[in-house]
């Protein structure tokens, strides 16, 4: 007789970003596939859309960093394992990581990493924080890119130990994330708060305020380009939240201003549904200085068939098929990103139509997060057999 599957998802917040839909996600999948789903999180927006009926949550400080409250975490993920009988402990991130793995050591349970982000580091206590990702029974890499930096940087972790590595590409929700099922009047709704005038070509760079998002070199591209006359009429939009780097937000705005673009370059903090946002762009830009992990912003905005144009770095390179799904610049270059700009919207209707299309048949067979989720599923199945 089979064991019934029993994970325990342990991730700092349940936010917005690519590890809290992937983590979110896949607790929904599993109780509809006949497994106990659980998560134990700090927080989040996405709680309030927990099915509590099939995913039971635990709140705990798995967000820090502090030595004392990680054993703290330790010692009650423990327990949370041997009242709910856990088979699996995932973690998504290094600090609740080292709970999971003493836990799992505890309590002799398997222990399973999704690798996230790169994890640099510039010194061996650094080194020795980030290697509790590869110190499970099963390492998820959420991209060939990802795989390749866990084998160069970590890859002494694998040999003559027991340890799987593999790539599952991270998935979203294409049902979600679909250009036919966004109602016009919330697009008119989103327009008319943010006072977005959709006749115009609308360029937008979603993501969180941060220095390696790029939105510097955004604005910067725009500068160069903003008063030709052999481009259409366009808005620029930077949506996303500060989390708190208000002084970065403020130089951007001065930046903005600087270079006289209020009229042109829009702030907007924060859109509930993503795909309202995307509904409104001609084009998305992605503009990281540092490599994409995954690169989810590409993915969504191609399942919504808006072209997308990214930096040829990281994840993003792995998700886009060049000039037929969306396109690429030259990363950290605002003269690269202003040529592509332009080129794209001196494109006609029909060619951009085209990479739309072209770029939500690429997600369809690639990064659908059922796929995601069955794959993840299949292999926790495979661990339960080897124990």
């Amino acid at each position: 007789m089979r064991k019934k599957i029993r994970v325990l998802q342990v991730i700092p917040r349940l936010g917005y970003g690519g590890a809290e839909t992937g983590c979110y996600d896949l607790a929904h999948f599993l109780p509809e596939h006949g497994s106990k789903s659980f998560i134990v999180t700090s927080g989040g927006e996405l709680l309030q859309f927990v099915d509590k009926k099939k995913v039971k949550v635990f709140k705990l400080p798995v967000q820090s960093k502090n030595p004392a409250l990680i054993l703290f975490n330790t010692i009650i993920i423990s327990f949370i394992i041997l009242i709910y009988n856990i088979n699996i402990v995932h973690a998504r991130s290094r600090a609740p990581a080292w709970s999971c793995f003493l836990a799992t050591k505890l309590t002799f349970r398997k222990f399973v990493t999704t690798f996230h982000g790169t994890y640099n580091y510039n010194n061996s206590i650094k080194k020795f924080y980030n290697s509790i990702m590869v110190r499970s029974d099963l390492v998820i890499a959420g991209s060939n890119f990802i795989f390749s930096h866990i084998n160069e940087n970590y890859g002494n972790f694998f040999f003559k130990k027991k340890r799987k590595l593999l790539v599952i590409f991270r998935g979203i929700n294409t049902n979600y994330f679909n250009p036919q099922k966004i109602l016009p009047i919330k697009l008119d709704k989103f327009s008319k708060q943010n006072k977005i005038d959709r006749n115009k070509f609308i360029i937008l760079l979603p993501g969180r305020l941060t220095y390696w998002k790029g939105q510097k070199i955004f604005i910067e591209a725009i500068k160069l380009f903003y008063e030709r006359t052999d481009i259409p009429p366009f808005e620029a939009i930077i949506l996303g939240s500060d989390q708190g780097r208000s002084v970065y937000k403020k130089q951007l705005i001065d930046l903005v201003q600087q270079h006289r673009l209020n009229k042109i370059i829009k702030f907007i903090d924060h859109c509930e549904e993503m795909p309202v946002a995307y509904g409104i762009a001609n084009l998305v830009c992605s503009c990281s200085y540092e490599p994409e992990a995954f690169g989810r912003i590409s993915v969504e905005s191609q399942s919504m068939q808006v072209p997308i144009l990214a930096s040829d770095i990281g994840g993003s390179k792995e998700t886009i098929v060049k000039d037929k799904t969306g396109y690429l610049f030259y990363n950290k270059d605002p003269n690269a990103l202003a040529n592509s700009i332009v080129e794209i919207m001196q494109k006609d209707y029909n060619s951009l139509k085209t990479v739309g299309i072209e770029g939500r048949k690429n997600v369809l067979k690639k990064f659908d997060v059922d796929k995601m989720c069955l794959t993840t599923f299949t292999e926790y199945k495979k661990l339960i057999e080897l124990s």
